[in-house]
C-alpha cells in the first residue's frame, strides 16, 4: 500500500533565464518524517515506506519534536506511531498546545469506549491480530444507549455519524471494497488504556441509572465520568 504522503525527488533541476541549471533540494527524510506524524498518526501498513525510516530516524524524530513540547509515540509490535503534547509531570515548561486535542460529543466518546472494550475481549479471546466489526455490529453496540426511538431509519443515521466521526479520528479503519466493515484500529489502546477499562463497566451503569432516574445535569455529569473516568482531559 502507498504512503499517504509519498517522497518526491529529492532533487529537481530548474533552468533560468540565464540557461544556467538550478538544483533545488526536496525535503529530507526528517522532514517527511515530522510532516507526516502532524498530520495524524502514522501506520506500518498505510505508510510502509516511510514506517522503516521512522525506526532507523526515532532518535531524531524525537529530540526534534522534544524542543516543540511535543513526545513521539511508537509502538513497533501494533504497527504505530504520533505525536502528543508533554504531560506537566514530564516537563516545567508551558508549550504552546500545537497537537490538537478534539472536542467530542458523549456518543462519540462512548463509542470509542465501547470499541476499545471489545478489542479487550477480543484480544482475551481469540488469536487473531484484526478485529473487524460490521457496521450492524457498531450499531447494536451503541443503540442501547441512544435515546429510545420508534424511527430505525434515523437511529442508523445518527450511529452512523458517529461512526464517520470516529473513522476521522484514526479508530476505525473501513476495509477496502466492503464498506460495511471495518477495523478497530489499535492505537485505540494509547488513548484508552487498561486501568481505565477496569472501571468502565461500574461508570457505565452508573450512567445508564442517572439517565433512568435524573435529571440534565446528573445525565451530562455521569457522562463525563464514564467517558475520562478521571476527569482528565481527553
Amino acid at each position: 500500500m502507498n504512503d499517504e504522503l509519498s517522497a518526491p525527488p529529492m532533487t529537481s533541476v530548474d533552468a533560468s533565464t540565464s540557461g544556467t541549471a538550478t538544483v533545488a533540494a526536496g525535503p529530507s527524510e526528517l522532514s517527511l518524517l515530522v510532516i507526516t506524524l502532524f498530520k495524524g498518526p502514522m501506520y506500518r501498513d498505510v505508510h510502509d515506506r516511510l514506517w522503516p525510516i521512522l525506526l532507523k530516524l526515532r532518535a531524531r524524530v524525537t529530540d526534534h519534536v522534544a524542543v516543540m513540547g511535543l513526545r513521539l509515540e511508537v509502538d513497533e509490535n501494533e504497527g504505530y506511531a504520533f505525536l502528543r503534547g508533554l504531560r506537566d509531570d514530564e516537563t516545567d515548561v508551558e508549550y504552546p498546545r500545537l497537537v490538537n486535542r478534539h472536542t467530542l460529543g458523549f456518543h462519540t466518546s462512548l463509542l470509542i469506549a465501547l470499541l476499545r472494550k471489545r478489542l479487550a475481549e477480543f484480544d482475551a479471546t481469540s488469536s487473531d491480530t484484526r478485529l473487524v466489526l460490521g457496521r450492524d455490529q457498531i450499531v447494536e453496540m451503541l443503540r442501547v444507549y441512544l435515546p429510545s426511538s420508534s424511527d430505525d431509519v434515523k437511529t442508523m443515521r445518527v450511529v452512523e455519524g458517529h461512526i464517520r466521526k470516529v473513522e476521522e479520528l484514526g479508530f476505525l479503519h473501513p476495509l477496502r471494497g466492503q464498506d460495511d466493515q471495518y477495523e478497530v484500529r489499535r492505537i485505540i489502546r494509547a488513548y484508552v488504556d487498561g486501568q481505565w477499562l477496569g472501571d468502565f463497566d461500574r461508570r457505565l451503569r452508573d450512567y445508564v441509572e442517572s439517565v433512568a432516574g435524573g435529571g440534565a445535569d446528573a445525565v451530562d455529569d455521569s457522562a463525563a465520568d464514564v467517558v475520562r473516568g478521571d476527569g482528565r482531559e481527553g
